[in-house]
């Protein structure tokens, strides 16, 4: 791993990108799922390395960027709008064509240098961009080395990362001139509540007004801080997961194998700390589940715009995720997960935001009480479009998402590696000592992304 780098960013120009042709300003109801998703931003980053013998200038580049994304947003007018409160103090989205805040920056360091593994450190308010207005912030980062550093904020509320991948894509096809391939629908009635609603009381268990809340308690170790750390994980590290968390009778993904693994890593210091149970959450996208047996709402739903998620989650004693077998966890995953991945929970939960309405809720595993025990969420990133992302100059070099979320609970979202097909990248948004312990306990399977490592897989910084 190397030495940590300290570099200085110099913004030197900022303006405002609004879309290229003229919008009628109206307002853009969320819908029910949208309205579970507290106010957080997020981030995302892609690193370019300058293309060898080229001679475009980061000005230019930047100019590409501003113009591609200008015509996007004619499409995605929803980035360039305002979120602001209707008269029952519900958020409501205003398309005013305010525009997209971009900054154009310096910063004093070589790509090779930047020290991935600790994004706290070399990303964040540094090469992504803080989210003051609107709902999309941008920011072009140009590097000594001549690499360029492009990375995006954006509210939450607004748009999921199913919808932020629609919509990086189409600028990057923008910026290369070519047509987008996949336009945008807002049609909220395609997730509009039932009349009457029906409810699954197991919602109740996954969801909960925020007045509904316990007051905040304290983490369950004074000193200890949720941290962001970028890893990375072979293709035969996965497959030997998931050939542990298989049995005869039952055949576990991918994801549900990994899952698996970090829950009985978190159930170690949990253990530690005296604790009896701890819980882990997976993110679940329902446009498939909504459009199921309706081929024109799958069509819709493909292209849908928004939030369209769910958070299950399932608690377990700490002894039992520590002495019981990789395949008896990650069964215990595909329960809690199994609940989840059916058009009528999605449905019911629609329903179920609408009986509480004006209220807020949220995912209660999002707040998840310290005094509980640990928690943490796993958000599969698998379709994050990293190859795609080319606006010109290449296809990046790496990738990332960056979620600091804020809540009480921890945050990994694995994501499909550029260096080596099946290889992943992991974002990990947990507590210190849990990220100390699982480098190491596992450091033969997650290992810290350094530009070391990805010179050994053949990805050349």
């Amino acid at each position: 791993m190397g030495a940590k780098v300290d570099f200085t960013v110099t913004v030197s120009k900022e303006e405002i990108v609004a879309a290229v042709l003229p919008l009628q300003q109206h307002w853009l109801p969320l819908s029910n799922l949208d309205l579970l998703l507290p106010p957080v931003d997020v981030g995302v980053f892609f690193c370019y390395k300058k293309p060898e013998g080229s001679i475009v200038s980061f000005t230019s580049m930047a100019r590409v960027l501003k113009k591609a994304m200008a015509q996007a947003l004619v499409s995605y007018y929803a980035f360039a709008g305002e979120v602001v409160a209707n008269t029952v103090g519900e958020p409501e989205l205003l398309c005013n064509n305010r525009g997209v805040d971009f900054v154009e920056a310096y910063a004093d360091v070589e790509l090779r240098d930047l020290d991935l593994h600790n994004p706290d450190e070399s990303i964040e308010g540094r090469l992504v961009p803080e989210k003051k207005h609107g709902v999309l912030s941008v920011q072009a980062t140009e590097l000594r080395c001549g690499g360029i550093v492009v990375a995006c904020t954006f509210d939450h509320r607004i748009a999921d990362a199913y919808s932020a991948n629609m919509f990086l894509v189409s600028w990057a096809e923008m910026a290369r001139s070519k047509s987008i391939s996949l336009v945008p629908s807002f049609r909220r009635s395609l997730v509009n509540p039932r009349r009457p609603g029906c409810i699954d009381p197991s919602l109740d268990h996954i969801y909960v007004p925020i007045s509904s809340l316990p007051p905040p308690k304290q983490h369950y170790q004074p000193t200890d801080h949720l941290i962001s750390r970028i890893y990375y994980i072979t293709s035969e590290q996965l497959d030997e997961l998931q050939s542990l968390a298989c049995t005869n009778v039952y055949k576990r993904t991918k994801l549900e194998s990994f899952s698996a693994f970090l829950w009985k890593m978190i159930a170690v210091l949990a253990a530690q700390d005296g604790f009896k149970s701890t819980k882990m959450g997976i993110v679940v996208d329902g446009r498939a589940r909504l459009g199921e047996g309706d081929e024109e709402k799958a069509s819709s739903m493909s292209c849908y715009f928004g939030n369209v998620l769910s958070i299950p989650f399932g608690g377990q004693r700490v002894s039992e995720l520590m002495e019981k077998p990789l395949w008896w966890v990650a069964n215990q995953v595909h329960d809690f997960l199994e609940q989840a991945v059916t058009k009528e929970h999605f449905l019911g939960l629609i329903d179920w935001v609408e009986a509480h309405r004006p209220e807020p809720a949220l995912a209660k595993i999002y707040s998840n009480g310290s005094e509980e025990g640990p928690a943490f969420v796993v958000s599969s990133g698998q379709r994050f479009p990293v190859s795609k992302v080319d606006f010109g100059w290449g296809k990046p070099l790496f990738g990332s998402y960056h979620f600091p979320w804020g809540g009480d609970s921890g945050y990994v979202m694995p994501m499909p590696s550029p260096a080596r097909e099946g290889d992943w990248v992991v974002y990990m948004h947990l507590f210190k000592r849990q990220v100390e312990l699982i480098e190491a306990e596992a450091s033969g399977v997650l290992r810290p992304l350094t530009s070391d490592y990805l010179e050994l897989s053949n990805y050349q910084l």
